[in-house]
């Protein structure tokens, strides 16, 4: 097992950059870098490169690597895969050390492409250069003390709160996935901000991202898409100490046959079946999602709870079948459901209608306003707050009920709220976005969906499990053999 850990800040922090093959035409690669990094608000210095000269994004550029007046953190390389042993060489030349490549054909590329990637290897060895990629869709890291974007993705994420500790960071083997993964962090509001698409992985995998962003003090959780590893020792290794202090969830792709075969296709993995993935997760202290889906919603639940939960949850609901369905799906994930404690159970049979259901999952019934809601919740905080872990809250919206009001007086309470919060809304809800972000400006998430709510839950309740457990030492011995990512 290697213990280079490698400082990676010219890739995620440079001070200055150079872009070999930058236009002003934003659909080309250049030029898509190029606009990327003017909307990052990236602050460094930037040296275009190109032939031709001239103006590009409003920076003056150079028409050789050579006449870059001094040398660079990062040089980014967009141009046609024959001329990047060149460039790499001229850059060396000129005292340029990191390189971040983004166009493919190495070693994905047959026989031509597999002889270009050895002997980058072998020029990158021999003038001590680092290199990130090829075959990538780029790096994004939006610091709020430093944004930067080196990428052709087609948009950036949010980024988290100036001062916030719970950016959320994606390492992906897969470039598509990454923009699949920063068009739903906008579309949820999610704290995503840092962004690495791996690519050939000739220098840096996906450990040595996750070692690097695992130390970043703005980034609170590290979201994973595997589906080759070259260094399982290594990785574990490096896993289990970020997972020590912040959780690493990972989805691997490539766990059924048919989709073993793709993934070897796509990055040369090696299948493997669930049990050998579980088993390599709970040894890394990793929070294992078995899909797409899951992953992001893993994100909205370590966004906001970046240290995890406990597993005791209390149910309010104001609605029968939902809560049903979510204790079902709360118990299914691993959630304790225990009973309400006498002197809150007391308070709600002498104050609730006899109707309601005065158990864990609490039935309000459906006509239930806010000063119902109140009562539960205030019920909850002063007689129950050592009882549980965290409160799921379902509210059904009938006709004959302003669901406004209730919103408010929840958004109120939370802010003085002993347990964390999440909430469920279900029916037609005509002020669906208003009512959302009410509550979701004072701290609380937001579901439509009350058996996500608990696949939430239950994820956040596997990180503090899994980090005692993480010191067991059974490794599986075969899981993924060295490959090169294509």
């Amino acid at each position: 097992m290697t213990g280079i850990t490698r400082d990676l800040s010219p890739f995620f922090a440079p001070r200055s950059i150079a872009v070999v093959g930058a236009g002003e035409r934003p659909t080309s690669s250049g030029g898509a870098v190029m606009q990327m990094l003017r909307q990052a608000g990236y602050g460094g210095q930037v040296v275009p490169v190109n032939p031709k000269g001239g103006a590009i994004f409003g920076y003056e550029s150079v028409t050789s690597i050579g006449a870059i007046p001094s040398a660079v953190d990062l040089a980014v390389i967009v141009i046609r895969p024959d001329a990047i042993l060149d460039a790499v060489r001229e850059a060396a030349d000129r005292g340029i050390r990191n390189l971040l490549i983004l166009p493919g054909g190495f070693a994905e590329a047959g026989p031509a492409g597999i002889a270009r990637n050895e002997a980058l290897l072998a020029l990158a060895a021999e003038r001590g250069l680092t290199v990130a990629g090829p075959n990538c869709a780029g790096i994004v890291h939006l610091d709020p003390a430093w944004r930067f974007a080196a990428t052709f993705l087609r948009d950036l994420p949010p980024g988290a709160a100036p001062g916030a500790h719970n950016g959320l960071a994606f390492i992906s083997q897969s470039g598509a996935l990454a923009e699949e993964f920063i068009d739903k962090a906008n579309a949820r509001a999610l704290p995503l901000t840092s962004v690495v698409s791996v690519g050939n992985a000739v220098h840096l995998g996906v450990e040595d991202y996750l070692a690097w962003l695992g130390e970043r003090p703005e980034i609170g959780a590290a979201l994973l898409y595997v589906e080759s590893i070259e260094d399982h020792e290594r990785f574990r290794a490096v896993a289990r100490k970020v997972a020590a202090r912040k959780p690493v969830i990972a989805l691997f792709g490539g766990r059924s046959e048919i989709g073993g075969r793709a993934a070897a296709a796509h990055t040369g993995a090696v299948a493997n079946d669930d049990a050998a993935i579980d088993a390599f997760c709970a040894s890394c202290g990793i929070v294992r999602v078995e899909s797409l889906r899951r992953l992001l919603i893993a994100a909205k639940a370590f966004g906001r709870f970046p240290q995890g939960l406990g597993r005791r949850a209390l149910i309010l609901s104001n609605s029968g079948g939902p809560g049903v369905l979510c204790t079902d799906r709360a118990s299914l994930e691993g959630l304790d459901l225990p009973a309400l404690p006498k002197a809150m159970a007391d308070i709600l049979h002498q104050q609730l209608p006899a109707e309601a259901s005065v158990a864990n999952p609490i039935d309000l019934l459906a006509d239930a306003r806010e000063d119902r809601f109140a009562l539960a919740f205030e019920a909850a905080m002063n007689h129950a707050a050592a009882d549980y872990d965290m409160v799921l809250m379902i509210h059904v919206v009938p006709f004959m009920v302003d669901a406004a009001p209730v919103i408010d007086r929840l958004a109120a309470l939370a802010s003085t709220a002993k347990l964390p919060l999440m909430h469920s809304m279900m029916g037609t809800l005509p002020g669906r976005d208003a009512w959302f972000a009410t509550m979701e400006q004072a701290g609380v998430p937001m579901f439509n969906d009350v058996e996500e709510m608990a696949e939430v839950a239950g994820l956040l309740a596997r990180y503090p499990l899994l980090q005692k457990k993480a010191g067991s030492d059974n490794l599986p011995t075969a899981f993924f053999r060295d490959r090169k990512h294509a």
